[in-house]
């Protein structure tokens, strides 16, 4: 009960409203609820549905709380992705306007632009009757009359005070009363100590714990994680934000799963994005290689330098890349941007579409990936932006030839490089050693190419100090999320490392031939 209180008040002040089942479960003193197999607060919906919607007639606002109210899909996944896109996307609705014609209109469920203009209302120890269950969560947060999450706590010094414990308890509710989970967009184990949170999809490895509010302050490993998760997932503009920008549902061989960014993720992002809006913009014409400054944060304006991200192998850069995309895309000054996402093989161009095309309903489109030169030019002289996949040797210049010719001179054109450390990206000329000819990097194909493009590089590997190429084309860190964070929070496992010599012996009559290959 201690903690459950100390949760509330924390929720408190960050803006919700607190109630107890007691007070507004169907047997309270205002009780906002007919019966207790009810999971959605009907008039916080409905009076949030026209506040948010004036115009639109009182029909057209009952038809779409219908829709939202009853449950279409016996799956519960599958059901939350359809109530997971009403929420983000709108309703679409019809109606008679007042000269008698057939009207069709977009319904708000949520107002993410103004978080403030929602209800959000944290309630302890709500009862949930489904047939013979009868189960009372900790704490359901819900905004706008819907259940968006749920909160399980345990309080520790208990013999089963555990977060897997709090985490079955989850489990057992998905089984016991699924209604309640319909329109969840996330959960949160914690033992008082340690605190999780989780997809509903997610099993206790992708529990996850969220260490920073700002993304700026790590929490240490050991401390109480269960204010710092609260404070950094549940204020209101970053749940909203998490919930628009930062989940997606896709199949796997498994079957369909729904993921949500880490903290690592989604702070990520965050800067990246305000660093391609500052690199992108402010008319600087120096050429990107001229600068050598330490962080991304002191590049100047409209330097097409948006930065590096390196977070480790394993860690989950293709979703990162992915979120990041969808986030530029949604991001009104970038004016429906193009986004080429590089790579240097065609096996990692069709690994990182895939993730991508998965990702799609972050984009509102499909990815193409580029199937020659000719392709990529028409994809890029698209007025209406697009994501667009291309391997770097599609930017090689004919024989003999060292300038690439322009594909297109666009500003709102982002170049998203994969595994950017790798040595083919950069300006520098050299001297091919068999034939005397002079060969660029493919960095200057590129700008060659695209002149007004910003350039952001991830890699899953650090850039080592004497690389010159790297910050050249990219600049520098926006964020780094290294091996040893990684593996504290459980994202991947630790490497050890194990020296031995192997003992080769080599033909003497095969060495002269071995030699002059090398050579």
């Amino acid at each position: 009960a201690e903690l459950e209180s100390a949760l509330l008040a924390q929720l408190a002040s960050l803006g919700y409203a607190t109630a107890s089942d007691e007070l507004i479960g169907p047997d309270g003193a205002n009780p906002e609820r007919a019966a207790y197999d009810e999971m959605v607060l009907a008039g916080r919906l409905a009076a949030s549905v026209a506040r948010l919607n004036p115009t639109l007639p009182a029909e057209a606002r009952a038809d779409a709380i219908r829709r939202l109210t009853q449950s279409e899909l016996p799956n519960l996944l599958e059901e939350n992705r359809r109530i997971h896109r009403l929420l983000v996307e709108g309703a679409d609705v019809e109606y008679y306007a007042e000269d008698g014609v057939l009207t069709a209109g977009k319904l708000r469920l949520i107002d993410f632009e103004m978080p403030a203009n929602n209800d959000w209302l944290a309630v302890q120890q709500l009862v949930v009757v489904a047939g013979h269950a009868r189960r009372r969560p900790d704490v359901v947060v819900f905004v706008n009359g819907l259940p968006l999450a749920v909160i399980e706590l345990k309080a520790p010094g208990g013999e089963n005070a555990t977060v897997e414990s709090a985490f079955n308890q989850l489990q057992t509710y998905k089984q016991q009363i699924p209604a309640l989970f319909r329109s969840n967009a996330l959960l949160v184990s914690s033992d008082g100590l340690q605190a999780r949170v989780g997809s509903l999809s997610a099993d206790l490895e992708r529990f996850m714990p969220w260490r920073t509010v700002d993304g700026r302050r790590i929490e240490p490993k050991g401390t109480p994680e269960l204010a710092t998760l609260i404070e950094g997932v549940f204020a209101p503009e970053r749940l909203l934000d998490l919930l628009r920008h930062f989940t997606v549902f896709g199949e796997r061989p498994e079957g369909l799963v729904k993921i949500i960014a880490g903290y690592h993720q989604f702070h990520a992002v965050k800067k990246a994005v305000a660093s391609t809006l500052r690199a992108s913009f402010a008319g600087v014409a120096e050429e990107p290689a001229v600068y050598g400054l330490p962080d991304a944060a002191d590049q100047p304006p409209g330097d097409h330098k948006a930065g590096v991200i390196w977070h480790t192998q394993g860690s989950g850069k293709s979703l990162l890349m992915a979120f990041y995309a969808g986030l530029l895309v949604a991001a009104p000054a970038m004016a429906n941007p193009t986004l080429v996402v590089l790579t240097d093989r065609n096996d990692l161009d069709d690994q990182l579409f895939a993730t991508f095309a998965m990702c799609r309903d972050l984009f509102r489109q499909t990815p193409v990936q580029a199937q020659d030169r000719e392709h990529l030019r028409a994809l890029l002289n698209r007025a209406s932006g697009g994501v667009i996949f291309t391997t770097l040797q599609k930017f090689s210049p004919a024989t003999d030839d060292t300038v690439f010719p322009m594909l297109t001179d666009r500003a709102n054109v982002v170049v998203i490089a994969d595994e950017a450390h790798r040595s083919q990206y950069g300006f520098k000329a050299r001297v091919t050693a068999k034939t005397g000819e002079i060969a660029y990097g493919f960095a200057k194909y590129l700008r060659d190419a695209l002149p007004n493009a910003s350039f952001i590089g991830f890699t899953g590997t650090p850039i080592e100090a004497a690389d010159v190429n790297t910050p050249a084309v990219f600049g520098h860190y926006i964020d780094v999320y290294d091996i040893s964070r990684a593996v504290e929070d459980g994202a991947t496992v630790p490497i050890y490392y194990e020296s031995r010599l192997a003992r080769i012996e080599l033909d003497e009559d095969e060495k002269p031939t071995i030699d002059e290959e090398v050579e």
